[in-house]
């Protein structure tokens, strides 16, 4: 994942992804981006038998369902500090008994090392934001970390660059004296598409902070992600789901 601030740093220091989203994430996007995994992952969530693997957990939206809709262990993987710190946060304040059921791992799936720990994988909000190689570093650890006959469900990045510059505002929200706000602006850059979010922070008689943080997503269509994942040993599951979503399964036998 790859991010730029709109910060002073020392020289040689890099930045940590989502430094500045990390604060704003939740406020601003948790409750649409609550109602888009229950509606995608949900029943696939539900039925996990043997665990769930949350690739790309940020602050735990797909972590959460896992622990509050099955009984079984729940692995999140999340390499940027800045999102564990909320999600660890969260997961600290559920019961014991839940607590019990959940492991998060920092940095990739390839450096977690899991093997045959989940039925049900998810890949949510986190596709587009790596690199091709990247990706193709992902599947094998993916095909590992899934028992023969799981499934893997993926939010779909954008088939294409844009040809143009477009603008999303963020709903506000009040937290006190404070209203939070934000947009997000994506716009063509080469064979990447370059997205920057704006926040702000208005009191009650101007704005006291903003912010900006950029990341970089790269397209793909979903024909030439099952290609990969075919030769890394999945099939295109043969039940319906949303058109945002790819989903496969691993090949019994590897």
């Amino acid at each position: 994942m790859h991010s730029v601030l709109e910060t002073a740093l020392p020289v040689g220091t890099q930045p940590d992804p989502y430094a500045v989203s990390a604060e704003f994430y939740d406020v601003l996007q948790a409750d649409e981006d609550d109602r888009r995994v229950r509606h995608l992952y949900g029943p696939a969530v539900g039925r996990a038998r043997v665990g769930v693997l949350d690739i790309g957990a940020g602050t735990g939206r797909v972590t959460l369902l896992g622990l509050a809709s099955t009984r079984v262990g729940v692995h999140a993987v999340e390499p940027a500090r800045a999102m564990r710190t909320p999600l660890m946060s969260r997961l600290a304040a559920l019961p014991a008994p839940q607590r019990a059921r959940v492991s998060v791992h920092p940095g990739t799936l390839g450096t977690a090392g899991l093997r045959g720990v989940a039925d049900v994988a998810v890949c949510h909000n986190t596709l587009a934001c790596l690199a091709p190689g990247d990706r193709r570093a992902l599947w094998p650890a993916i095909s590992a970390a899934l028992v023969p006959g799981g499934t893997l469900l993926m939010q779909l990045p954008p088939a294409r660059v844009p040809l143009r510059e477009s603008v999303r505002e963020l709903p506000a929200r009040r937290m006190g004296e404070y209203e939070y706000g934000g947009r997000m602006v994506t716009s063509p850059d080469a064979d990447r598409i370059r997205t920057r979010f704006d926040y702000w922070v208005r009191g009650r008689r101007a704005t006291t902070r903003h912010h900006t943080e950029t990341f970089w997503m790269w397209p793909a269509t979903r024909t030439d992600l099952l290609a990969d994942l075919r030769s890394h040993g999945f099939d295109a599951s043969p039940a319906r789901h949303d058109p945002a979503v790819l989903a496969v399964v691993r090949r019994r036998g590897r």
